[in-house]
């Protein structure tokens, strides 16, 4: 029979999981305009519970007993509490404020209506009192554990001043049919909202368990692109790097070969010289694209720095290291690249190199970088190994 001044659809808190947290000075103008649309299905939630409220009273007063100005004074009350809320939300002043919907200063206001009415017409009180656990339920569900203390503290001031500071008879009229009707539907509207409220609550958490899977694959997809290269896909240095590491170690520890290749496209200053920048970064990609579709599902693939790159090969001798590279240098060889210049033609060299028992990343690398230059100095377009 009163409001619900926390009562909030569950779309608009699921929105606002993340934006609790934010300063009031870093709201968009964008989240601002949700949040008074919000707001305004707040209040209008709220006036129609007065409004429910006052007819439940409207009962009492037409069977005499209470007078019958009071629901009307109940609901110009509520009214002109939604109202004066209402008006700083438009204002713009509730987004000073990190719970924008000054979740404490409305649960008192409504709470101090009820409490007033209770003392105004303590013959019908229970229905105010029972109306004061909703107000406090829906509020919890914005509130801080501070908040929700302070609002417990002042709604226990209330009731211990009315229940050990007076002597009104509260009660629930019962003695006539029409009252028995009132009282009833007293109790079914509270009980309604109170299932809307558990209702609610099951709903936010299906929508908190959604944002949490989807902020979970967000996380994941940035974690993702913070290791690859931007221009071709492929690991950027710092990543690579990172798994040569673990492919050594989990070689070593399962006894089991492993080979590496530096990769270099060869005359690429030449392509960038005569073609242009632009062309030349659609080489490289176009290249690490031919890498990703030959290689093995297990492999690694990362751009080292510039025109060279680094491929992992797990579980792999070096002479089975070498024929997989001079296929892969075949297949760039015989690409068409006369989409990006009828005259172009791409070739790669490469050096590949094998585990050994001694070997940590510097020195596994340098032998690969080593065998790259035999390739080049031997006229390039071929693979060396060391």
């Amino acid at each position: 029979m009163g409001s619900t001044p926390a009562s909030f659809s569950p779309d608009r808190t699921a929105s606002e999981v993340a934006e609790i947290a934010l300063a009031a000075s870093a709201v968009t103008p964008e989240v601002s305009a949700r949040r008074v649309r919000q707001r305004r299905q707040m209040y209008l939630t709220q006036v129609v519970s007065y409004s429910f409220g006052a007819s439940v009273l409207l009962l009492y007063a037409y069977d005499g007993a209470v007078a019958m100005i009071v629901p009307s004074l109940f609901w110009i009350g509520g009214l002109t509490i939604i109202g004066a809320f209402t008006v700083l939300s438009e204002s713009g002043f509730e987004d000073r404020f990190t719970d924008h919907y000054l979740t404490v200063y409305q649960i008192t206001a409504h709470m101090a209506l009820q409490l007033v009415f209770l003392l105004a017409v303590p013959t019908i009180g229970i229905c105010f009192i029972s109306v004061l656990f909703l107000i406090f339920a829906f509020g919890t569900l914005r509130m801080t554990s501070r908040q929700a203390m302070t609002t417990w503290g002042l709604a226990t001031a209330g009731l211990v001043t009315v229940f050990m500071f007076t002597d009104l008879p509260i009660g629930l009229p019962v003695a006539t049919r029409l009252e028995r009707f009132a009282s009833m539907l007293c109790f079914v509207l509270v009980i309604g909202q109170c299932s809307f409220l558990g209702l609610f609550g099951s709903t936010l958490r299906k929508i908190l368990y959604t944002r949490s899977i989807e902020l979970q694959a967000a996380y994941q997809r940035i974690e993702e692109l913070a290791e690859l290269d931007e221009l071709t896909g492929s690991y950027n240095r710092r990543c690579i790097m990172r798994l040569l590491d673990e492919e050594i170690a989990l070689a070593r520890k399962a006894a089991k070969p492993c080979a590496i290749a530096l990769i270099d496209l060869d005359w690429f200053k030449r392509i960038n010289d005569a073609h242009g920048h632009p062309i030349g970064d659609e080489v490289l990609r176009t290249f690490a694209i031919t890498v990703f579709a030959n290689i093995r599902p297990v492999d690694r693939f990362g751009r080292y720095g510039g025109e060279e790159f680094l491929l992992l090969l797990p579980e792999t001798e070096g002479d089975a290291a070498a024929r997989i590279l001079d296929r892969l240098r075949m297949i760039v060889a015989d690409l068409d690249w006369g989409a990006f210049s009828p005259s172009m033609r791409v070739t790669i060299s490469a050096g590949v190199a094998a585990l050994r028992d001694n070997d940590n990343a510097d020195t596994f690398l340098a032998r690969a970088d080593s065998a790259l230059y035999s390739a080049k100095a031997r006229g390039r377009n071929r693979i060396a190994a060391s």
